[in-house]
């Protein structure tokens, strides 16, 4: 680049275009950080539920009552394991279409003037 000598020093001009941000602070982080709390979350509570159903379904000793509630018990957990998966590929695929990256939405990045 070219620079300029005055009575003021040397002048560099900004840099051309964009730079990138990687979010590692602000909203962005927060925002994914959140997301990150709330899978981890649902997924040890889907877990220890899957754990005490089936718990529950091998010490029901034939209690058709006891059986009905832990097969139900074990579908929901399935069930909101299955929901968790879906939507993070849900995720995935809006956030490929519309930005070109799998991970903008679930890892985003800033960008603007200059790269620090």
């Amino acid at each position: 680049m070219p620079t300029t000598n005055s009575i003021f020093g040397t002048i560099n001009p900004p840099p051309i275009g964009y730079g990138s941000i990687e979010s590692t602070t602000g909203l962005p982080a927060f925002i994914s950080n959140i997301i990150t709390i709330i899978f981890v979350a649902a997924g040890l509570f889907a877990f220890f539920n899957l754990m005490i159903a089936g718990f529950s379904y091998i010490s029901a000793a034939g209690d058709e009552k006891k059986i009905l509630t832990a097969t139900q018990s074990i579908n929901m957990s399935l069930m909101g394991l299955i929901i968790m998966v879906a939507t993070a590929a849900i995720t995935v695929v809006i956030s490929y279409l519309l930005f070109g990256s799998a991970t903008a939405i679930l890892s985003p990045s800033i960008t603007g003037p200059g790269s620090f």
